[in-house]
């Protein structure tokens, strides 16, 4: 080789190593999951969020079981789901107006401490074989308080965690981070409630609550928009974030379609248990199976929606994925097939969660700083209210007639609404 040709071989080396070292960063920066975890704020408060949220879900999957093991009624499954989401619609509007007065994160820590004491309880209960169907309600209807108080206070604080700039890759992140919750979550419930009962899935979820509350210690959030000395009263301040969203075009029509996913087509994971011993005779690992597909497509939506560095086409992405959504829940009900089944709500999950991550990235994108609570508080009326009535209205009915038709039925109702609104938009 001569000295020539081993100096241009050289040149060639280094000149692909350069390039490497800049893909890296670049690749880096185009996955928002890290971008958003580049934040030291934001990355302590995901590192403590993910711990609780695989907690909740153990909790979620073992209420879910107690429930059915108490009454075997799917009308009880929609009324824990009721109970837990009803009281968004009372609290809500005024977690929202309190998130714009106060300061969000010492809020945010209250309603921790609030929930974890509900786990408490529920793992003594459970252990003393105290507990009953009518207990286990009030307890799920306080926890459904907390959460319409939590949920709000903390969408609000999330910007102060993060740069503007990050904000749909937070957002994303999020999700993400959850939807690896609901899918490790119930596969430990599963295994925890065959191997040592219902009890120590509270106490785990009890547990968990810690890391999020040490987490919470650590953060240091930027400057929250907030306004302790606002003149108007508490009902005005409301009234001005309701007239602020309707009258906000973008906002307006985003909570209203995702306020229609939310009652038709969320309630479907509420009545798993109910599919997974009525329908496909899978007992309480079948269960688990069903809610880790709903997360594992989850994840897979949260990857995919990390990508996106704006919300340019998103309103459309969400259209076409209110369709989705309801074609995988006709194909969930219309199959005795476990394994089609999984791949069905896995489906939905994605779809449900393209649905709700696109429509809280549009909203956070459209609002002001200052009524940023309030916004989100309808964005988590929409949601948790939604589901609330859904959940029992198609309880109800599936105690009747079965699950297949009433979640079918649902299921139609969100492709209608999928293809009327894309009729609107083009219309328009």
């Amino acid at each position: 080789m001569t000295q020539s040709s081993s100096r241009s071989s050289y040149t060639n080396t280094g000149r692909v190593g350069r390039a490497k070292r800049r893909l890296a960063p670049r690749l880096i920066v185009r996955i928002g999951v890290f971008r958003a975890l580049a934040d030291r704020n934001y990355r302590i408060y995901a590192q403590g969020n993910v711990i609780s949220m695989v907690g909740t879900w153990v909790q979620r999957v073992a209420v879910g079981w107690l429930t059915w093991e108490l009454t075997g009624s799917t009308m009880w499954l929609g009324l824990m789901a009721f109970a837990e989401l009803l009281p968004t619609v009372v609290i809500g509007p005024f977690a929202g107006e309190i998130a714009d007065r106060f300061n969000r994160l010492r809020l945010f820590k209250i309603s921790q401490i609030l929930a974890m004491t509900q786990s408490g309880l529920l793992f003594i209960l459970t252990a003393t074989n105290m507990i009953t169907i009518e207990l286990l309600f009030v307890l799920t209807l306080y926890l459904g308080a907390v959460y319409g108080f939590a949920q709000p206070v903390r969408l609000a604080l999330i910007p102060s965690l993060i740069r503007r700039s990050d904000m749909h890759a937070a957002i994303a992140c999020n999700s993400l981070l959850f939807n690896i919750a609901r899918f490790v979550g119930p596969v430990l419930a599963g295994l925890v409630i065959v191997s040592w009962g219902i009890a120590p899935a509270f106490a785990i979820n009890m547990a968990t609550f810690c890391a999020l509350l040490y987490a919470a210690t650590l953060l240091r959030p930027r400057e929250d928009q907030i306004d302790p000395k606002q003149s108007s009263g508490v009902f005005e301040s409301i009234r001005d974030g309701i007239k602020y969203a309707i009258q906000n075009h973008a906002i307006r029509t985003t909570l209203i379609l995702f306020a229609f996913t939310a009652t038709f087509g969320r309630p479907f994971a509420e009545l798993l248990p109910g599919f997974s011993v009525d329908v496909f005779q899978r007992g309480a690992l079948g269960l688990a199976w069903l809610t880790s597909s709903v997360g594992l497509g989850s994840i897979v939506a949260g990857i995919y929606l990390s990508q996106r560095r704006s919300t340019e086409g998103l309103r459309q992405l969400v259209v076409l994925n209110t369709g989705l959504f309801g074609l995988s829940l006709i194909a969930l009900v219309a199959t005795d097939w476990f394994w089609l089944a999984i791949l069905s709500v896995a489906v939905a999950g994605f779809a449900m969660t393209i649905c709700a991550v696109g429509a809280q990235s549009l909203i956070q994108d459209a609002v002001d700083g200052a009524m940023r609570g309030r916004v989100l508080s309808l964005y988590g009326l929409a949601f948790r209210a939604g589901v609330a009535l859904g959940s029992v209205i198609i309880g109800a009915v599936a105690a009747d007639f079965g699950l297949p038709w009433p979640v079918g039925l649902a299921a139609l109702a969100c492709v209608a609404a999928a293809i009327f609104v894309r009729i609107g938009t083009r219309n328009a």
